[in-house]
């Protein structure tokens, strides 16, 4: 049974001046219990769009999303989200913004606390409890922001190119961090980003949209063993994979260029 199922989905949203853009259209995908799935497309294909219906952030105008069989209506806690910008509250400290979601909860202080430690032991920010995000660098800050998601412990984890804002070399980090978080807790992750080899590097598949309106046009699977290090880009398999899915997305950005 899949733990999320999106049947023909279709977002519009009007123009400013009069008429109406078809941002996804009759776009059907599953995602499977613990399962870690990618999405990549050509820019506007409507990625991030898609993960916002999934929230609840924005109302498809046809079709439905089912979160555990559950038609998804409204934004709620058992569908974490972690944005490409940090979205800290700056006057908590680490600490404090981990704590949030539970608070909101009603969670016991010390249940609440204990989960906190938890996370922020895992994304490897022990001994910055107290600090706030000003006095963070920009990946220790997204470390917070996956360590508060997972304290409101969801059913499914919605990343939207969180490591997009990133160097280089943090990302690099930043993916064998979150590879290393995943294969602890297997929690369901939808992560969607726009760098092919972070796909291919974490997911267990990959779904290729299509220009706008974006649509599914191919699912990949990734059969690269587990745990994954960022030395599996090396391997023969990997630029295979890599290749196959930059020509697809190549044909689909040069539609939008024609």
């Amino acid at each position: 049974m899949s733990k999320l199922l999106l049947q023909d989905l279709s977002v519009t949203f009007q123009r400013r001046r009069g008429g109406v853009v078809a941002a996804v259209e009759s776009l059907n995908l599953t995602v499977r219990e613990k399962e870690f799935v990618c999405i990549v497309g050509p820019s506007g294909c409507g990625k991030s769009t898609l993960l916002r219906v999934i929230a609840g952030l924005v109302r498809p105008a046809t079709g439905e999303v089912f979160l555990d069989g559950q038609l998804v209506s409204e934004p709620s806690a058992d569908r974490g989200m972690v944005f490409q910008s940090y979205t800290l509250f700056p006057w908590l400290t680490v600490q404090g913004n981990v704590e949030f979601g539970p608070r909101l909860r009603d969670v016991p202080d010390a249940e609440r606390a204990a989960a906190a430690r938890r996370y922020i032991d895992l994304v490897g920010l022990r001994g910055f409890e107290q600090s706030y995000p000003k006095e963070l660098s920009g990946g220790m800050m997204q470390r917070a922001a996956i360590a508060r998601s997972l304290a409101n412990d969801p059913e499914i984890l919605l990343m939207d190119e969180p490591f997009g804002a990133l160097d280089a070399q943090t990302r690099a980090l930043m993916q064998e961090l979150l590879l290393a978080v995943w294969e602890q807790t297997h929690k369901t992750v939808l992560f969607v980003t726009h760098d092919i080899e972070e796909a291919i590097l974490l997911g267990d598949r990959v779904y290729i949209m299509t220009s706008r309106p974006g649509r599914i046009k191919e699912e990949v699977a990734i059969t690269l063993p587990r745990p994954r290090t960022v030395q599996a880009v090396d391997t023969e398999m990997f630029i295979k994979l890599r290749r196959q899915i930059n020509q697809s997305i190549r044909e689909e950005s040069l539609k939008v260029l024609a």
